[in-house]
C-alpha cells in the first residue's frame, strides 16, 4: 500500500496558518489533499495535523485528519508518526503548502521505487529563474549524473544540473522509520531543510527532473502570486 501524508502544521513562522488561507473557495491544504487524490498510485491520504483548528477546518470537508505531536522538527518525523501502525509500503510526503502539486509527479516519484535500490526520492524542475537562485525561500538542489541529489540550498549552487526543488519526498516504510531516528545535522538546522539530514547521513535521494511549473506558498508573495490564478 502506498500512503500519501500531508503534513500540516498550522504555525508556520513566515506566513501564519497559511495551510488554512483561502486558495479561491477552499482552504490550501484541501486543495493538496484535492490533487493527491487524483494520483494513481495512491491508495491511501492522511493529513498529519498539529492543531485542533485544522481538524475543524478539514472536517467541514469530509476529510479526517490525524493529531500528531506538535514538537516535530520536520514533515518527515510527522510523516513517520501517523504511518508507525500502519501496513504501507512507500510513504510519501506532499507538503500542505503545495496546492498546485502535480498527480503525475506524485506517480512518477513512486515509480523509482520499481528499483529495489530506491530508498529515499524526491522531485525538482527546471522551471528556475535567476531570481529563485537569489532567493533564499526557493530550495534548490543540485544532482549528479544519476540523477541523485546531491546538495540543497537556500542559498545560489553554482554548476551545472542545478533545478529547483519541490516538496515532496517518498521512502520506503523502513528508510523512513530510520530516517526519523536520526539526529538532526547541523546543515538541516542552519539550512531548515530537513532533507539535509539525508544527505549528512549517506542516504541516496533519487530525484525526478520535471517542468513542473507550480510552486510552494512560503511568503505573502507566493499567496498573493497563487491568488491571481484563483481570484482570491
Amino acid at each position: 500500500m502506498n500512503i500519501g501524508v500531508i503534513p500540516a502544521r498550522l504555525h508556520s513562522s513566515r506566513l501564519p496558518e497559511k495551510i488554512l488561507l483561502p486558495v479561491g473557495q477552499h482552504p490550501m491544504v484541501v486543495h493538496v489533499y484535492r490533487k493527491v487524490a487524483l494520483a494513481k498510485f495512491i491508495d491511501k491520504i492522511i493529513i498529519a495535523v498539529d492543531n485542533k483548528k485544522t481538524l475543524d477546518v478539514i472536517g467541514k470537508y469530509g476529510i479526517n485528519g490525524y493529531m500528531t505531536d506538535s514538537c516535530h522538527n520536520s514533515g518527515t518525523d510527522r510523516s513517520a508518526e501517523v504511518v508507525k501502525n500502519l501496513d504501507g509500503d512507500i510513504i510519501v510526503n506532499i507538503q500542505g503548502d503545495e496546492p498546485e502539486i502535480d498527480p503525475k509527479l506524485i506517480d512518477q516519484i513512486i515509480s523509482l521505487f520499481k528499483d529495489k535500490s530506491t530508498m529515499m526520492a524526491t522531485a525538482a524542475t527546471t522551471d528556475l529563474t535567476q531570481e529563485d537562485l537569489n532567493n533564499e525561500n526557493v530550495v534548490k538542489v543540485k544532482v549528479n549524473k544519476l540523477k541523485h541529489a546531491i546538495e540543497f540550498s537556500r542559498d545560489s549552487i553554482l554548476g551545472n544540473r542545478v533545478f529547483r526543488h519541490i516538496g515532496i519526498y517518498a521512502y520506503r516504510k523502513k528508510m523512513l522509520e530510520n530516517f526519523t531516528k536520526l539526529s538532526q545535522t547541523k546543515n538541516e538546522i542552519d539550512q531548515r531543510l530537513e532533507q539535509m539530514r539525508a544527505l549528512d547521513n549517506g542516504i541516496t535521494i533519487h530525484t525526478i527532473i520535471s517542468n513542473y511549473k507550480g510552486r510552494g506558498i512560503d511568503t505573502i508573495e507566493d499567496y498573493n502570486r497563487l491568488g491571481m490564478k484563483y481570484g482570491t
